[in-house]
């Protein structure tokens, strides 16, 4: 690669993917020429079944992985929440911009919240993690697979295929529609995923200059509480099947602070915790407590 040559960047060809993108692509600036790359992903394509069903969240990620380890592309760009715990052998996560509100929102026309949602009304999601909190909280509502990607699960809600749905804010902010919420809810009500609202990029371990390039798209404080949850997230060997929620913060005093949980499906059960620490331990504070919630879970609990 010469310093003229194209920059080319992977992505989703989704319209919150291809937002993400052009984001990154902006704060490259305009050193070098830029080319994106779409590549059609097998969980954009397969729409018809939850993702526990057919392979995972890895499935949003595994065509952009191979592009980025066959050279066609030199980095990618994703939600980091949609990205695997344990990275391809070749490939790193050199940057994570500064993260977006990483709050859930409450969609619908027939409540103005959650909690005045009626009994037996449906929510539509995709999340195991979202619907075991709202069972939790809500055992009386009714949780049905709901795919696609903001605009599609929109239509279907203006359709009356569902009540109410959740999605998260800071893609309705990224796509300019955080209009459609009905209601914030805060994360003592719906504890987010683990790196929601924060975009990564990841590139070639061995190419040293686009390593060297994203550094300086890197934002520290961001990029500790994603690795922060992440590694709770690898302690617990959390995949789609598994309901987790994680969310490390700032707690205004130089320090971190995190919590988490894990719940059945059926959300007849959560088990939550906690971490308070400095900052810079954030790493050993996350595997800490995803050994602490699979101990206290045991070995049955997700089957």
């Amino acid at each position: 690669m010469t310093d003229s040559s194209p920059l080319r960047i992977g992505t989703r060809g989704s319209p919150l993917a291809l937002v993400q993108t052009h984001q990154v692509r902006d704060l490259l600036g305009s050193g070098r020429p830029v080319a994106i790359v779409e590549i059609k992903t097998t969980g954009d394509q397969v729409l018809d079944r939850p993702l526990a069903d057919i392979g995972g969240k890895g499935l949003f990620t595994k065509e952009i992985d191979e592009a980025l380890l066959d050279g066609r592309i030199d980095l990618a760009v994703h939600s980091m929440k949609d990205l695997e715990t344990w990275l391809p052998d070749g490939t790193c996560l050199a940057a994570v911009l500064e993260r977006e509100d990483p709050r859930d929102v409450f969609i619908s026309n027939k409540a103005n919240g959650l909690d005045a949602l009626a009994e037996g009304c449906v929510i539509g999601t995709s999340s195991l993690r979202r619907q075991a909190q709202i069972l939790h909280r809500r055992p009386e509502l009714k949780v049905e697979t709901f795919r696609g990607n903001v605009q599609t699960r929109m239509k279907k809600l203006e359709d009356g295929v569902v009540d109410a749905t959740l999605l998260a804010l800071a893609g309705l902010k990224r796509l300019g529609l955080v209009d459609v919420a009905t209601e914030i809810l805060e994360t003592d009500i719906l504890l987010p995923a683990v790196a929601q609202g924060a975009i990564g990029i990841t590139c070639r371990t061995d190419d040293e200059a686009t390593v060297a390039l994203l550094d300086k798209l890197n934002h520290p404080q961001s990029f500790e509480r994603v690795t922060t949850e992440r590694a709770m997230l690898e302690a617990l060997d959390g995949s789609c099947r598994t309901p987790v929620g994680g969310l490390a913060e700032s707690d205004g005093n130089g320090g971190l602070t995190l919590r988490g949980l894990v719940a059945r499906p059926d959300g007849s059960e959560l088990i939550e915790t906690s971490r308070q620490g400095p900052v810079g331990d954030g790493v050993r504070m996350g595997r800490d407590a995803g050994e602490e919630l699979k101990k206290r879970a045991g070995p049955g609990f997700f089957e």
